[in-house]
């Protein structure tokens, strides 16, 4: 009898790979096509089009400890953006690793003076301590942190409303502020990267080195009864343990449970395009927060291999699923964008439009510190993924290790 674990995103592959490791047989069952869940790449027309737009930060701890960074052949954006603002863009660079932009990000009008000696009193604070110290503090939301921090109106509405809604997929800014100071804190220690052949490499590699046969894709669950898990074909298959890796909708479900996991939703669009808009592997923000693209950025600026040679891929960010036909909202898009760039825009051919319903967990206060979310529900039966703790590649990888630790726990008494 095998661990069962169902689902093969960035929580399951880490939990197969601790229990791996101590040498416990175990079988990963995944309902889609591929491995991975959200972190997927998808290859069309010789473009890498992630599913939605996703970045890996280099400081996570547990992706420090796992990944192979210099396997994965990681291409980092420039540190800082570009704010469209008043017919133009205006850059906001982060002085500690581009002294070289002090000048012209002081000068900007994004925000005043004091916000800028206020980003790096902020910095100083959220670097202090360990990151799990950051989980421990006070919580509120963003935007009553930035208020609290005594940010002007005009600093959080063209710059941090747009990146961080970009990044919670929240306009509100009502994410938990432990969030965002965790991934500020990230900024400000790594970078932001792609692996060069998609975001889709990095459940590849931590896939690798599962024996061969231990992942069953097309294989979704249709429930669990005591020592065997149901598949949605009739199969059978005796388990010792089972570890739910899916999201929280479909845990809820296996669990006979009814209670909802709130989500958030994003959209985004892929550009082909014969020449780039900037040169720069820059984010480029909506600082007049106008709609409905949030952020935009050429990833073949960031790593070549995106596109065939000769082309440019942009990607374009929607905050939610607006109710809206894909040709509709691809107008709309556009009209913004060409304000940006100019008539170029109109001649970018869409490649995909993706709605990613289920994007991110929703992440609201009040939040459980990750580390304090129970993986064992019962004896036999355990759960990991983001949605048990905060949302982030960080802390799916966290959640599957700490599952498979307390399977072999249990499997050892």
């Amino acid at each position: 009898m095998k661990v069962i674990i169902v689902g093969a995103g960035l929580a399951g592959l880490c939990c197969a790979r601790t229990l791996c490791q101590a040498g416990i047989p175990f079988l990963i069952l995944e309902a889609a096509d591929g491995i991975g869940g959200r972190v997927r790449t998808d290859r069309v027309e010789g473009f890498l089009l992630d599913r939605g737009f996703q970045v890996l930060q280099t400081a996570y701890p547990e992706a420090r400890r796992v990944l192979d960074y210099r396997a994965l052949d990681l291409r980092p954006f420039s540190p800082g953006a570009l704010v469209y603002l008043k017919g133009r863009l205006h850059r906001v660079a982060d002085p500690w690793r581009q002294p070289q932009h002090l000048l012209a990000t002081l000068l900007s009008p994004i925000g005043t003076f004091a916000d800028k000696l206020r980003v790096a009193r902020l910095r100083w604070r959220i670097c202090r301590g360990t990151v799990e110290d950051l989980f421990r503090r006070p919580e509120t939301s963003t935007l009553a942190a930035l208020k609290a921090q005594g940010f002007s109106d005009s600093m959080i509405e063209r710059f941090f409303r747009p990146f961080f809604s970009g990044v919670f997929f929240d306009r509100e800014l009502a994410a938990t502020s432990r969030m965002f100071e965790f991934v500020f804190r990230m900024l400000a220690e790594g970078e932001a990267a792609l692996p060069a052949q998609g975001m889709g490499a990095i459940p590849a590699q931590l896939a690798e080195p599962l024996p061969p046969g231990s992942i069953r894709l097309n294989s979704p669950v249709a429930r669990l009864e005591e020592g065997r898990v149901i598949l949605a074909t009739g199969e059978e298959i005796p388990a010792r343990v089972v570890v739910l890796a899916a999201d929280g909708g479909e845990t809820a479900r296996l669990l006979g449970e009814g209670r909802p996991f709130p989500t958030v939703a994003c959209t985004c669009l892929y550009f082909a395009a014969h020449r780039p808009p900037i040169m720069e592997p820059l984010l480029v923000l909506d600082g007049e927060n106008t709609g409905p693209v949030t952020n935009l950025a050429v990833l073949s600026n960031v790593a070549p291999t995106y596109a065939p040679p000769g082309r440019a891929l942009i990607q374009a960010t929607v905050v939610g699923n607006p109710d809206l036909p894909d040709p509709e909202l691809e107008a709309l898009s556009r009209a913004q964008l060409r304000r940006w760039f100019g008539p170029q825009v109109q001649d970018w051919r869409l490649v995909r439009l993706y709605r990613i319903e289920k994007a991110l967990p929703e992440q609201r206060p009040p939040t459980l510190h990750p580390l304090d979310q129970p993986v064992r529900l019962r004896p036999g039966l355990f759960a990991c993924g983001e949605y048990r703790g905060l949302s982030s590649i960080q802390w799916a990888m966290v959640s599957g290790r700490r599952a498979g630790e307390a399977v072999l726990q249990e499997l050892g008494s």
